[in-house]
């Protein structure tokens, strides 16, 4: 029961996709940090309005204003830096388990016919196999409807491992940390001791010598 309870909650926890939209201005970066397992697929979906000052509304953004989107690994190192249209789809595969920084921004030379305007971004990012596209792969591959499952189950699995491995290199290196600053405290406290001992053995030396030179010992 509880192998079942843990299933249902890693499998609950990777089926969400993560849909929003915010605004950004001329020269403003948006950036987003999103916990990937390693070897895993990820794909954004985007599109890009601008807000009209006639209607008080959003419309869809010309095909002249672009979002230029870069993805760094946890280590730092770039691994998507690309211009994109108005609206589009990036897919990067991570490499590195652990965080990794997603950053949206446009390219300020085409706003200079929208002073003073505000772009709205949508943004929906997929993680996994829920970043997969089994339409087209069934169409690609020839595949019924019974294998197409059959192929969703197992990438289904094979992203719950990969979340499983995660969680497990997470734990360790929490381990690790939490050992290290015991470590640290336990030296501290040692430190701290021999101090006062020190402290305490040369105050008792001074005071002696102090009561010797004036003759009351």
């Amino acid at each position: 029961m509880t192998r079942l309870y843990y299933f249902l909650c890693v499998f609950g926890f990777i089926s969400l996709s993560q849909a929003l939209y915010f605004h950004i201005g001329e020269t403003e970066r948006k950036c987003f940090i999103e916990e990937i397992p390693d070897e895993t697929m990820v794909t954004g979906n985007y599109k890009t309005q601008l807000f009209d000052k006639n209607i008080n509304d959003y419309l869809p953004a010309s095909p002249g204003v672009g979002m230029h989107v870069e993805v760094k690994d946890p280590d730092g190192k770039m691994i998507l830096s690309k211009m994109y249209s108005s609206e589009g789809r990036f897919t990067f595969t991570s490499h590195t388990p652990g965080e990794h920084v997603i950053c949206l921004y446009s390219n300020s030379t085409k706003w200079q016919m929208f002073s003073g305007g505000k772009l709205r971004v949508h943004l929906d990012i997929q993680v996994g196999e829920h970043a997969n596209d089994y339409q087209t792969i069934a169409e690609k591959d020839k595949l019924t409807e019974l294998q197409l499952r059959v192929r969703q189950l197992l990438d289904q699995v094979e992203q719950i491992t990969k979340e499983q491995n995660y969680q497990r290199y997470r734990e360790e290196r929490f381990r690790q940390t939490s050992e290290s600053t015991n470590q640290r405290v336990l030296w501290w406290s040692i430190a701290q001791t021999l101090i006062l001992i020190i402290t305490g053995l040369w105050q008792m030396r001074h005071l002696k010598g102090f009561f010797e030179a004036k003759k009351l010992v």
